[in-house]
């Protein structure tokens, strides 16, 4: 099925076709990631360029708590030193996570994949959201907070529990955990976030764009959508 006109599918699509020129974007990636190098190529981008340079934090871990969110933005200094000889148009810390738990400063003009879902949300002037993450409950909670913070009201969240193993998270356990979120609160949302790069969300979607009418917002899309609204400075 076709996403809908105004879906996030489609907004990406009608950005990178509209591109005069190729847009190339670095990828400060955690070690452990297999989702973004995963679901990025399978957007069918034909004017974004994606660079991606891995981070190893100094804990060597690969679950989601302080020395790992810490350990990639000290990690970050280096990786981008080794994409320092391209031209980029915008990087980012493949992390959504790491954008709301501190730890040490980014180097200047670093994103974050939680800075990409706010400019996704920013750009289509969406402001209720019901949040859905693979997180530890306080995770979540901690991003919720931070979504408010930034002016954006989240109607309601829910989560997984888990964390690691992200992405052996299967399609029917990501719809059965939107499943979940109270009706009223996915009636009166403007957009569905799925927060983390980890979890491989594309094949849902467009399958929740069409059951709830309304725009579903991956970390990873994103990402894409940062990108893509790069090279005519369109980045937060």
């Amino acid at each position: 099925m076709p996403p809908l006109p105004d879906g996030s599918l489609a907004a990406l699509t009608a950005l990178d076709s509209a591109a005069a020129h190729l847009t190339r974007v670095g990828l400060l990636l955690p070690w452990a990631n297999v989702a973004v190098e995963t679901e990025l190529p399978r957007l069918g981008l034909q004017n974004t360029v994606f660079h991606h340079a891995r981070l190893v934090p100094a804990s060597r871990t690969t679950a989601v708590d302080e020395a790992f969110w810490h350990g990639l933005r000290d990690a970050s200094v280096q990786a981008l030193d080794s994409l320092s000889h391209l031209a980029l148009d915008a990087v980012v810390l493949a992390c959504t996570s790491a954008g709301f738990t501190g730890g040490p400063p980014l180097p200047p003009g670093v994103f974050t994949a939680f800075d990409a879902l706010l400019a996704a949300l920013a750009a289509q002037g969406l402001e209720r959201i019901v949040l859905a993450t693979p997180y530890p409950e306080p995770v979540t909670e901690a991003e919720a907070t931070a979504l408010a913070e930034a002016g954006i009201d989240v109607l309601a969240h829910a989560s997984l529990g888990l964390d690691d193993g992200y992405p052996q998270i299967p399609p029917g356990r990501i719809l059965a955990l939107v499943d979940q979120l109270p009706d009223k609160a996915l009636e009166e949302a403007e957009a569905v976030v799925l927060s983390c790069t980890g979890w491989l969300t594309l094949p849902v979607v467009t399958e929740l764009e069409l059951r709830l009418g309304k725009p579903v917002f991956s970390s990873n899309l994103a990402m894409a959508l940062l990108a893509a609204r790069a090279r005519a400075g369109g980045a937060p």
